[in-house]
């Protein structure tokens, strides 16, 4: 839990509802992934899609090479925050946004052979532009038709899925102007994953890996995570660099920021209906969407299953949906209206795909450093900013 990282912070110090990210838990994250790329040779980009803070930057990038991006906005903001590298990629590319990611990125990666030959001519002519310095360089997104990832909403290589070019759509006489392949078909997952995907892909696309410059091992590694086997995945990286002759690019995202981050919030309310009910000032559906998409079940601090401690409580958010329900909890002691509650690892995939559905406060963002014990008040959102996504 972020509670053993957040050992002297104290919930009371920052403004409810707050997502509070830890920049020292950060440089550690990254520090292992940057073991990695040094030690196997990789290239590790850092996936914005999972947490893309500015004010962290700097302790991302570098050490890391640099960012995936998931379309135009992204890959702006890589470009001008975090620096080093921009590679996007995106299920399909807007005809009046394709020319500025050009322009920003150093690989865009297609998602089908038609993209690819509509939008050739355009890209063959922005990398003739490039200085030689800075290369721009082209791949397809393939679909390796094996599944790792345990909920269908997160697996790429779903029956039917839009993300990626199947073997049997996959065009072997368009491949003139192309230097790479990618995948991603990880979640949350170990080296073991990896290697089972590397053997799928290889069966079906390997014979065209003599004629790519790059592969790109896409996102989901837990790199960072106690238990993964770092030793492997170099072992695994080298293998495909010595016997391919290809650069491999990672794209982690959420291994750069697993257990940085909480998300403080306040009771407003408690009531009961059948059960008590604790309504707070932070809500599933608009700041913690994957507790409902996973779903999934988050720690709260000092809190224990329904039943085991004295006290329990349905923990429900502000807005008007129904299901807006985080989940049941039990306490040492009753809920208080203004009591603060901490959330546990709500950095990666939160703060990102956050909306302020109903006029709902957006938490404030606060960096703090458990290596000195300071805080740094990022933002506070107010009534213009749910304005201007309106006006």
């Amino acid at each position: 839990m972020d509670r053993d990282v957040f050992v002297n912070f104290d919930p009371q110090d920052v403004p409810s509802p707050a997502f509070v990210i830890d920049a020292a838990a950060v440089r550690r994250n990254v520090a292992l992934l940057e073991q990695v790329q040094r030690d196997s040779g990789a290239t590790v980009l850092m996936a914005l899609k999972a947490f893309a803070m500015p004010a962290l930057a700097e302790q991302i990038c570098p050490p890391l090479a640099g960012v995936c991006a998931s379309g135009l906005w992204e890959a702006q903001l890589g470009r001008d925050h975090f620096g080093g590298q921009v590679h996007t990629y995106a299920p399909a590319f807007r005809d009046d946004e394709f020319d500025q990611i050009l322009d920003l990125s150093d690989h865009v990666v297609f998602n089908s052979f038609s993209q690819w030959k509509r939008l050739r001519r355009r890209a063959r002519a922005a990398a003739a532009a490039r200085p030689a310095e800075r290369p721009l360089r082209f791949g397809m997104r393939i679909n390796p038709e094996h599944s790792e990832a345990e909920v269908a909403l997160y697996d790429p290589c779903a029956p039917y899925s839009r993300l990626g070019v199947t073997q049997a759509a996959f065009e072997a006489d368009e491949l003139d102007g192309l230097s790479g392949l990618h995948f991603h078909t990880l979640c949350e997952q170990n080296v073991d994953a990896l290697e089972r995907t590397v053997e799928a892909f290889l069966q079906k696309f390997g014979s065209y890996l003599d004629r790519m410059q790059w592969l790109n091992l896409g996102g989901g590694h837990h790199i960072s995570r106690a238990d993964y086997d770092r030793a492997r995945l170099q072992t695994l990286i080298q293998r495909l660099q010595s016997d391919y002759g290809v650069e491999v690019f990672l794209e982690p995202g959420e291994a750069a920021i697993i257990h940085c981050g909480i998300l403080v919030c306040s009771v407003l309310d408690v009531i009961d209906n059948g059960i008590p009910i604790a309504i707070l000032d932070t809500s599933a559906t608009a700041h913690m969407p994957d507790v409902l998409e996973m779903p999934y079940r988050p720690d709260v601090w000092n809190t224990a299953a329904p039943g085991v401690l004295s006290h329990t409580y349905r923990l429900g958010g502000l807005t008007c949906l129904a299901g807006d329900v985080i989940g049941d909890y039990s306490f040492e002691q009753p809920l208080q209206p203004g009591q603060r509650l901490v959330f546990d690892d709500m950095a990666h995939y939160t703060i990102v795909k956050t909306t302020m559905f109903n006029g709902v406060r957006h938490p404030a963002l606060v960096i703090y450093d458990s290596d000195n014990g300071q805080s740094q008040l990022v933002r506070r959102f107010d009534y213009h900013d749910f304005l201007r996504r309106h006006a």
